[in-house]
């Protein structure tokens, strides 16, 4: 693991920041936090918390598909992961919201592989294929703690978590016994169980799922999970339940709450403007929003593929990037319906 952890950490370089300044309204302020997987350690609650997640795996629910295989004898569902949760890399990353990432970068750690098949997915490569290392949890452990305590990262990004939650909890616990004091983000499609989300309330911190699509259809065509939808809004329910909206300390770093993610698409106003309308009416008119601008056509757009029922298919709907015009209009639509705290600065 040694070897590995070395890999992994010298494959991106550090890049070295300068401190944010934020200016915070009281509500919206915390000093002296205590990240919640702390608390639940010393009420003794996290043996129970493990004990479950391994329950969970043996007879397999902890995403939306239902696989109901033996993960613990390394049965593989949908998602293509048996007992050990695939890392593809574990860095300091830089190209997070600003209030994550700071200015020692967001200790990112990436899954390999998903229970989505998104026909866009800029990271195909390690999504739609096992590219990495099959990690037991003790070594998960000490890359979170390498993040911590090597690299000075604000806290812990676990990307793509959704089907290797129970894997996550294992991690977690054995991390927070070594000496883990940094905030845990759970960076997810928002295809998550609500299971799997009962797991992580009193482990994680800030919920950051980014909400795709709107309409079964779409969903279905675009990333083959007609129930994502409403998977994605219950999800998103249970989070804000948990964290509420996000939080802050005086240098600007994100502490607590959820952060919710859209990234907006060509042809897709309606559903983006659905999504931002279930936002503002019920989960908080103070939620924290990231309209996302980098979509690309990549993978299987534009390309193509052969689909059971639709035959081959090229996605031409998205086959181009975003216009400014397209991004404009969500970000006037959202401050109408009485958003106001985003990422980046809207004019």
């Amino acid at each position: 693991m040694e070897m590995v952890g070395r890999h992994l950490f010298n494959s991106v370089a550090l890049i070295q920041g300068h401190r944010r300044v934020l200016h915070l309204a009281p509500p919206f302020l915390v000093e002296d936090y205590e990240p919640v997987a702390l608390e639940t350690c010393r009420k003794g609650l996290m043996q129970a918390k493990v004990e479950e997640a391994r329950e969970e795996l043996e007879n397999c629910r902890a995403c939306p598909r239902d696989c109901r295989v033996n993960r613990l004898k390394d049965v593989r569902g949908a998602c293509n992961t048996g007992r050990h949760a695939v890392v593809s890399s574990a860095f300091p990353h830089f190209g997070e919201e600003s209030v994550l990432q700071g200015w020692n970068g967001s200790g990112t750690i990436f899954f390999g592989l998903c229970n989505l098949r998104c026909v866009f997915c800029q990271n195909w490569d390690i999504s739609q294929k096992k590219q990495g290392w099959e990690l037991k949890p003790d070594e998960i452990a000490d890359l979170m703690l390498k993040l911590q305590n090597e690299t000075k990262c604000h806290n812990i990004n676990f990307v793509t978590p959704e089907h290797v939650a129970p894997q996550v909890v294992e991690a977690i616990a054995l991390a927070v016994d070594g000496g883990l004091k940094v905030p845990i983000i759970y960076n997810t499609s928002s295809y998550d169980s609500q299971k799997s989300l009962k797991l992580m309330d009193g482990l994680v911190d800030i919920y950051l799922p980014d909400f795709k699509f709107w309409s079964p259809e779409t969903s279905q065509r675009l990333c083959k999970a007609r129930d994502y939808p409403e998977v994605a809004r219950q999800a998103i329910l249970e989070m804000q339940r948990q964290v509420g909206d996000l939080v802050f300390n005086s240098q600007g770093l994100a502490q607590k709450g959820v952060l919710i993610r859209h990234l907006v698409m060509p042809n897709h106003e309606e559903e983006a403007k659905a999504i931002l309308k279930f936002v503002s009416d019920s989960v908080s008119k103070d939620a924290f929003v990231h309209l996302m601008e980098q979509y690309r056509p990549t993978f299987s757009v534009g390309k193509g593929e052969t689909r059971a029922r639709t035959g081959f298919t090229t996605y031409e709907e998205i086959n181009r990037p975003v216009t400014e015009s397209e991004i404009d209009g969500l970000r006037a639509f959202a401050q109408d319906l009485g958003l106001w705290r985003f990422e980046g600065d809207f004019d």
